[in-house]
């Protein structure tokens, strides 16, 4: 099992960093053979999501993954592997970091669908939806 820890602080020995290493803990305290890993935000080189709609092209080279080149890449591969992402980030203006905006536009939006009811594209299985966007989805 292989857990990240997503931290969108640019302080990397301060409150948010030690909660995420807490968890972490906490994490292995529950499966000993978990391997976890926490993955700092402000370390990396990368922008948001720049809307090339490569990963939304059918049957395309990275349809479903994110097309952009940069440090973010191999780090977005991971994570599409990983059983459990947990996200840390300080307050800023009513919000989260910028660093963990852009994180999430690369990292969800490679996975959401275009299409009005269609089920996101994710690499693992995921429970069914209850509620979309535009609503209460049909029971099948």
């Amino acid at each position: 099992m292989k857990i990240f820890a997503v931290n969108g602080s640019p302080r990397t020995k301060n409150n948010t960093t030690a909660l995420l290493k807490e968890c972490l803990k906490g994490v292995a305290s529950v499966s000993p053979k978990a391997e976890t890993e926490i993955l700092n935000l402000y370390k990396m080189e990368y922008s948001g999501c720049i809307s090339c709609f490569a990963c939304k092209k059918l049957n395309g080279r990275s349809y479903g993954r994110c097309n952009v080149k940069d440090e973010l890449q191999g780090v977005l591969r991971s994570l599409a592997q990983a059983d459990g992402i947990i996200f840390g980030s300080p307050v800023y203006f009513a919000g989260i970091t910028g660093a963990m905006r852009s994180f999430l536009e690369r990292l969800l939006f490679q996975y959401t669908s275009m299409m009005r009811y269609a089920a996101p594209w994710l690499p693992k299985r995921c429970p069914p939806r209850l509620f979309t966007p535009w609503g209460r989805q049909k029971k099948p």
